[in-house]
Formats: C-alpha cells, sequence, structure tokens
C-alpha cells in the first residue's frame, strides 16, 4: 500500500513527531508499505528512507520557533499527491496540513491523526489559572466547530488515548478511532538503571546519593508546565532533600534556564539526543516528575513505566490517563502546590515497591511495532471499502465502538 503522510510538525532538529516519524518509515518498511512524508522546511528537497522518501516543501517558518515551519499554499502539496497517486493519505495536524489533505480532490480514502488536543495545549495551559476547563471549552466553541467541519473531511480520525476519543465525541467529532502508541521496551527497560549516573545526575544538582532525584523529559514548550515543575520542586525541597534534572529543550528553553537558574539543585541537561543514553538517565532517576495535560497518550510516561521509574503526573491528559497509585503520585493539574505536596508523598514511599509496580505496568504498555501493526491494519481496512459503504458501516453504530475502547483499554493501556 502506499500510503503519504501529510505531516505538518516533523522537524530534522528534534521532537516527538520526528521521533515517530523515522520509527513510521521502519514500520513501513518492515510490514511492505510505502511511505512518503510531506513535511514543510526552509527548501524543496527530497529524502530518502529505506522504500519511502520524505519530501520537504519550501514553507514560511513558524513566527515563535524556528525549528517548525507550516505549509502556506496547498497547490505544490497537492502536485506531490497527483504524481503519488496514494493509496491511503493521513493528515497529521488539525491546521492548514489537514485542510490540505482533506480537501484534495484526489480519489484515496484518508484519515486524520489527532496527536493533541489543541484546546488542552494552548488555551487552558494559558487560561487554566483563570477560567475552568468546561468555561474555556464553551469560549472556544468556534474552534469545536472548525475542527467538527475538518473532521468531516476524512474517512476515520485516529487518537493514541480512549480518553480524548471520549473528549472529542463529546464535541461531536464523528468516526473516531482509538490506536495508542507504544514504546521500545528493548530500549526503555529496568536493566537500564545505573547506579553511577544516578550520583552524576544527582551531583548536578549540587547533591549526594541520599537525595530522591527526579527527572522531567519533553520539549520546552508552555504546555509542558516546566516552570510549575521547578516551583514545585521548589517547594517540596522545605520539607525534603530533592533535586530535578530536566531534559529537552524547546521553544521556552532560555526561559526554563534563567528559572532553573534561580532554584537551588535543579540542573538543565538539555537536549539528549542518543535514546540509549536518555532511557539510562529515565531508569536511574527514582521517578519522573510531569506537567503536560495536553498529550494524548504520554509518551515520556510510558517509557518511564517501561524503564520500572515511578511517575508523579497530573490527573488529566495521557499521562494522568495511565496513571494508578500503586506506581504514581497524582495531583491536581496545573498546581504548583499539589505538585509539592505529591513529591513529598512519594519520597515517604517505598521506592522498591514503587518500581516494581512500574515494571509491572510497563508490561502491559503496547510496542511500538504493535501500534503500526494495528495502524497500517486498519488503513488497510479503510482502503477496502468505499466511502458509501464506510458511511453505511459508521451509520449503523454510534461513531464510537465499543470495540475500540476494548482494544484501548484491554489490549494496549494500563487501565
Amino acid at each position: 500500500m502506499k500510503i503519504v503522510d501529510i505531516s505538518e510538525f516533523y522537524s530534522p532538529t528534534s521532537g516527538g513527531v520526528r521521533t515517530y516519524t523515522e520509527a513510521k518509515f521502519l514500520a513501513a518498511d518492515r510490514l511492505g508499505h510505502r511511505l512518503t512524508v510531506i513535511a514543510p522546511g526552509p527548501e524543496d528537497r527530497v529524502e530518502t528512507r529505506g522504500a519511502g522518501k520524505l519530501v520537504w516543501v519550501k514553507s514560511p517558518p513558524l513566527p515563535f520557533d524556528k525549528n517548525y515551519h507550516m505549509f502556506w499554499s496547498r497547490k505544490p502539496v497537492w502536485r506531490i499527491l497527483d504524481d503519488e497517486v496514494p493509496d491511503f493519505i493521513e493528515g497529521s495536524s488539525p491546521w492548514r496540513g489537514g485542510w490540505i489533505a482533506g480537501t484534495w480532490p484526489g480519489p484515496a480514502p484518508r484519515a486524520l491523526f489527532m496527536h493533541a488536543d489543541p484546546v488542552a495545549v494552548y488555551p487552558q495551559t494559558f487560561l487554566g489559572n483563570i477560567c475552568s476547563p468546561a468555561q474555556i471549552d464553551a469560549a472556544f466553541g468556534w474552534f469545536w466547530s472548525y475542527l467538527r467541519r475538518l473532521n468531516s473531511r476524512f474517512d476515520g480520525t485516529i487518537v493514541a488515548g480512549a480518553w480524548l476519543a471520549k473528549r472529542f465525541a463529546e464535541h461531536g467529532l464523528k468516526h473516531l478511532h482509538t490506536v495508542p502508541f507504544g514504546v521500545d521496551i528493548a530500549l526503555f527497560s529496568a536493566a537500564s538503571r545505573s547506579e553511577d549516573v544516578r550520583r552524576e545526575m544527582l551531583r548536578w544538582c549540587g547533591l549526594g546519593p541520599e537525595a530522591t532525584l527526579l527527572v522531567t523529559v519533553g520539549r520546552h514548550h508552555p504546555e509542558k508546565r516546566i516552570g510549575l515543575l521547578i516551583d514545585a520542586v521548589t517547594l517540596a525541597q522545605r520539607t525534603c532533600l530533592v533535586g530535578l534534572v530536566i531534559i529537552g529543550d524547546g521553544l521556552s528553553h532560555e526561559r526554563v534556564r534563567r528559572k532553573a537558574a534561580r532554584a537551588a539543585h535543579i540542573h538543565v541537561a538539555g537536549r539528549v539526543d542518543d535514546r540509549s543514553r536518555l532511557a539510562t538517565m529515565m531508569a536511574s532517576a527514582d521517578a519522573l516528575l510531569h506537567g503536560s495535560t495536553a498529550e494524548t497518550f504520554g509518551f515520556v510516561t510510558a517509557e518511564a513505566l517501561a524503564c520500572g521509574t515511578p511517575v508523579i503526573v497530573p490527573d488529566a491528559g495521557g499521562a494522568g490517563d495511565i496513571a494508578d497509585p500503586a506506581y504514581a503520585q497524582i495531583y491536581a493539574s496545573g498546581n504548583a502546590n499539589a505538585a509539592a505536596d505529591a513529591i513529598v508523598r512519594f519520597v515517604t514511599r517505598d521506592r522498591s515497591v514503587l518500581s516494581g509496580a512500574a515494571r509491572e505496568a510497563g508490561t502491559l504498555i503496547g510496542t511500538i511495532d504493535y501500534h503500526f501493526d494495528k495502524l497500517f491494519s486498519f488503513y488497510e481496512k479503510m482502503k477496502n471499502l468505499s466511502s458509501v459503504r464506510l458511511t453505511q458501516a459508521y451509520a449503523s453504530t454510534s461513531n464510537f465502538s465499543q470495540d475500540d475502547w476494548e482494544w484501548s483499554s484491554n489490549e494496549a493501556g494500563i487501565r
């Protein structure tokens, strides 16, 4: 099958989309599919990826992050689609790229893959201290109307978490299917834990091995709430000896560095491109501290569990969805005091017991290969249905089937 993915947020420098897309190329080769990814970039260029290719379309940079570009004209993307004659199209964002994918006049079936909840990423991040989530959703009714129109352009919409499918269904989106992500369990493993690395990271924080070591991992963007995590650790330090290593960079990296420099026992490690090194650092921490409530699946949280590393996470989003008290301290999202209390409570618990429960939970998380097996199998089924038959099939259901719920929770989820 020839698949074209119009990927609006692929960056050549970093980010989860890049990691995911490179894994998708490998999976497509393994399963005998030919994948073409179309991404906005600084110039027109084609790069080979096994049997597939990455096609850059010259596009303007995003004004707030020069690592990313934005599609402008639909014509060059449509020309590529005309040349490729795809069997299936995936639109990987709800923005310009999604509209370009959804409105191409060609006959190929297509799916919209919602990798995030845009209302949670932006409005709820910036306005969460002023308004309730329900008030924010109501104020952004125009966006939900826009998303419903976009959703109607596709034969199906994919999400990585049943909680997000339910949320989108409540706002009127149709033809929703849950295909949870997975992790590289060969790489992210409790076997990667190193006491030497733990002591090294604690030294970065100016602490000895008796202290509690927390790590947070992710791109530096407001929705990750890294500033809140720094505040929470600072508050927790009044009660217990704890250090934080911050891994990643991005849009708000300099702001994170400045805030961390004013705090005690907090070290900004920057981006770690070596995935093996990252897995060792995560496995060697006492816990993962997480702040985002906008992720659909919670890659970092799942990777931590695969490493046998307990987590301290908010009660919302992908991270909250896979959290359980057996291996997690859960706090009220967006609340630094609540996060600090969660840290203090974690310090009093038996880390070895938590770690054992985390490892057990990690075994229930699907692999990234399993994710792509399910995703491409679903695309093949959609390809084999005509648009009329697909509509009739969906008309006899609630558009959010019990099978979707059961597959997510029983085969790929924690709860």
